[in-house]
């Protein structure tokens, strides 16, 4: 059987007319046109869906039943319709997205909040994982999006890199609050906290240090950073940290949500602290996973562009 939506829609206006002609002029056609169409049913369906009584047309009980099945395909036809353009509207979809704790803390809910703001009907997932993890994840095509620290290239994932740096959260009340930036001359001997000692930002400090031929005193090692903003504002510390957890602490001071009493100065030598947006080489992305994607890149640039200046 090959029925077509057209012969479903003229045989759901024919039952609703009562008449061919009454038909034809909703629909736009010639009546001609109409009963050409409803023959090529009836042939199809090997079913007499009307019969002719005293000039009336009058449908038989097969065709009754049969208009329950045309609307429920029709029907179904037109909510389909509805969600693919939604898609196409970015109204619909669904974004899964893996990020590193540092993000998925406070930067990455923020930015699909105002992200999806305006799409009801777009579902996120949003999981917390370490750098190597969504690297795997993303390979495997399991997630739309990754934000990670910047991987090595890899064939099973495209990624945008963004060249991010280290930043210096100090307490506003230390005299080093008044430096354009905080270099490791000016915390010889200085009680710091840093990530454990596999990770790069550690291992780019200390080398700093070194180079600089100062004492490094590292007083608290953490798994990430926002913590140690506990120490700082305590006045126990300074805190080499990532950009995006120096970035939201200084939004949320500013709106009295975070640390009052927390200043970030870029440190130099500067400590790398790369991130990258990947997306599944192997599984094209949705419409929306694509715009959120350079919504993303949109966001990590203005932080970047904000905190290379001098921080409050």
């Amino acid at each position: 059987m090959n029925l077509s939506i057209r012969q479903l829609a003229t045989f759901r206006e024919v039952m609703r007319s009562g008449s061919i002609s009454e038909a034809a002029r909703t629909l736009g056609r010639t009546q001609p046109a109409v009963s050409s169409t409803i023959a090529g049913l009836e042939t199809e369906l090997e079913l007499k869906l009307f019969m002719r009584e005293q000039g009336r047309l009058v449908p038989t009980p097969e065709a009754e039943f049969f208009l329950e099945e045309a609307e429920a395909i029709l029907k179904r036809l037109e909510v389909s319709k509805r969600t693919l353009r939604g898609l196409a509207n970015r109204e619909h979809g669904q974004l899964r997205i893996a990020g590193i704790p540092e993000a998925t803390s406070d930067f990455l809910p923020d930015s699909l909040s105002r992200f999806i703001a305006d799409k009801p009907s777009v579902k996120v997932a949003l999981a917390s994982k370490t750098s190597s993890e969504i690297e795997e994840l993303i390979a495997a095509q399991q997630f739309d999006i990754g934000f990670a620290e910047t991987p090595r290239a890899r064939n099973s994932f495209d990624q945008i890199d963004f060249d991010l740096e280290c930043m210096c959260a100090i307490p506003a009340t230390d005299p080093l609050a008044s430096r354009e930036v905080i270099t490791p001359a000016e915390l010889d001997g200085y009680p710091l906290a840093l990530l454990h000692a596999d990770h790069r930002s550690h291992k780019q400090t200390l080398a700093r240090f070194r180079d600089a031929g100062v004492q490094f005193n590292q007083r608290f090692e953490l798994q990430t950073a926002l913590p140690g903003l506990h120490f700082v504002q305590a006045g126990l510390c300074a805190l080499i940290c990532d950009m995006i957890t120096a970035y939201k602490a200084q939004e949320n001071g500013r709106l009295g949500m975070g640390p009052p009493m927390i200043v970030f100065r870029p440190f130099r030598p500067r400590v790398q602290n790369s991130l990258s947006i990947l997306t599944p080489t192997h599984r094209p992305i949705s419409i929306v996973a694509k715009d959120f994607c350079d919504f993303l890149s949109t966001e990590v640039t203005r932080m970047h562009s904000a905190m290379v200046k001098r921080g409050t």
